[in-house]
């Protein structure tokens, strides 16, 4: 079987929408969907006075092939940010709350997921079994894509160009080269890019080298809703 090839944007927004754009173009002229990971902030998404352009391309996005993962919580103000944990160390029943938080933000803009992506992408043991609880499919971590019904662990690190991260030619073509290797050896990839990231030519352009290269190798376009869709067909076959 061919190895999983997952692509997700993060860091949508009215300033990099273009941008976005023309990223997701490039995609679809490969056949590769999106795995777009939607902050649950009403800032980044409405706009006032009229229709959102970010939420009007998300729907032509979903309407395609692409899907919506969860990335992180809802934003706290500053007197409760003091009071609770860090992410990363977030009990179940703290995590639950801000799950609750952060799903109803995005469905106020019409966004529905059972996909989670933790806050820079590291999740607590309290965060997985919120997850679990709350109904979530599939939680993707910086080292794995965990199937929550089904308990299945897929191992595969993110590689990623984003802000804190380096995009001299040296590091990109590192980027390049670990992917067509992961490629080959039939191990899943998962490359994550920021927005801003997309005005840099050079870490654009690595990005797509890397998704062709993996395209080469036989790699399966999918995004992380696939993976919520192999535990919903675990769970009927062991009903």
């Amino acid at each position: 079987m061919s190895t999983p090839l997952v692509v997700s944007l993060s860091g949508l927004g009215h300033r990099v929408l273009d941008q976005c754009a023309d990223f997701a173009a490039d995609l679809d002229r490969r056949q590769v969907p999106l795995s777009l990971l939607i902050a649950p902030r009403p800032d980044h998404l409405a706009a006032r006075g009229a229709q959102s352009p970010v939420l009007h391309w998300l729907a032509e996005r979903l309407a395609r092939q692409d899907a919506v993962s969860m990335y992180g919580f809802a934003r706290v103000s500053p007197g409760l940010r003091a009071r609770l944990a860090p992410a990363a160390r977030l009990p179940a029943h703290e995590a639950g709350l801000r799950l609750v938080a952060a799903s109803a933000v995005l469905e106020q803009v019409g966004l529905r997921t059972d996909v989670f992506i933790p806050p820079r992408w590291l999740a607590s043991p309290g965060t997985v079994t919120a997850l679990q609880r709350r109904g979530f499919a599939v939680c993707a971590d910086a080292m794995a894509v965990r199937e929550l019904a089904t308990g299945r662990v897929h191992r595969a690190r993110i590689r990623m160009l984003g802000p804190g991260e380096r995009a001299e030619p040296w590091w990109c073509r590192a980027l390049v080269l670990g992917v067509g290797r992961a490629a080959r050896r039939g191990r899943l990839v998962r490359l994550a890019v920021d927005a801003a990231e997309l005005r840099k030519p050079g870490a654009r352009q690595a990005i797509l080298d890397a998704v062709d290269l993996a395209l080469h190798h036989g790699a399966r376009p999918v995004t992380y809703a696939a993976f919520a869709r192999r535990s919903a067909s675990a769970d009927r076959e062991s009903g």
